[in-house]
């Protein structure tokens, strides 16, 4: 099972955002995740095409955008130019996700799909074979700096056996809360990729932060 962190950019100080890339590029980070909120699928707005673009520019790690958007589809494109490596969509903001998932591969990205805490894993069983990695809420998306929702456990166990029992080999990575507490077992659980935002650019030194919670052991 791989054990990945990827510290989420909407967190940092973006007075200095320059520094703050080259900080994840120097620490044991492995992707950098970029969220898109466009403050209609929920209710904040974070940044678009010309931030990820200077993200790109300083990043030397792959970049793993997170498209809170309504209608993603319009924009894949656009989101390969600027940058994205792995792009991820969300169940709930896509109506034809078949589709839409090929599109992002064939621009030559990794696909993935997110899901509302509300939303269960079993929706993904009839594609969970297109999937390179499956995003998992662990918070209401919209805002940073929220507390981790208990039963994301119990979703990842249910998420992991869909993937085991398919034969798929996509990943399952978990967004929200996550910090030093948590991060031991949600990788015991089954998760390979945990986003960490406040808890990364909030602590005295993000680049330990980072370490600790990639080294958490169960």
């Amino acid at each position: 099972m791989s054990k990945l962190i990827a510290p989420s950019i909407l967190s940092a100080d973006f007075s200095k955002l320059g520094s703050e890339v080259e900080m994840l590029n120097s620490s044991e980070a492995d992707w950098i995740h970029v969220d898109v909120m466009d403050g209609v699928f929920v209710p904040n707005i974070s940044f678009g095409f010309p931030v990820i673009e200077k993200i790109k520019e300083y990043a030397t790690k792959p970049l793993d955008v997170h498209l809170m958007i309504i209608n993603p589809d319009h924009y894949f494109e656009k989101f390969k130019s600027a940058g994205a490596d792995i792009l991820t969509i969300h169940y709930e903001a896509e109506t034809h996700l078949h589709r839409a998932v090929s599109a992002i591969k064939e621009l030559g990205m990794k696909a993935g799909v997110a899901l509302n805490p509300h939303t269960p894993a079993a929706l993904l069983e009839d594609i969970i074979h297109d999937l390179d990695l499956v995003l998992i809420m662990s918070v209401n998306p919209g805002f940073g700096g929220q507390k981790f929702i208990s039963n994301t456990y119990n979703k990842i166990s249910r998420l992991k056996k869909l993937i085991n029992d398919s034969g798929s080999k996509a990943l399952i990575e978990v967004d929200g809360g996550v910090n030093l507490t948590n991060s031991a077992k949600l990788y015991k659980t089954g998760v390979d990729i945990l986003v960490a935002g406040n808890s990364v650019f909030s602590s005295v030194s993000p680049k330990q932060t980072i370490k600790e919670i990639k080294s958490a052991r169960w």
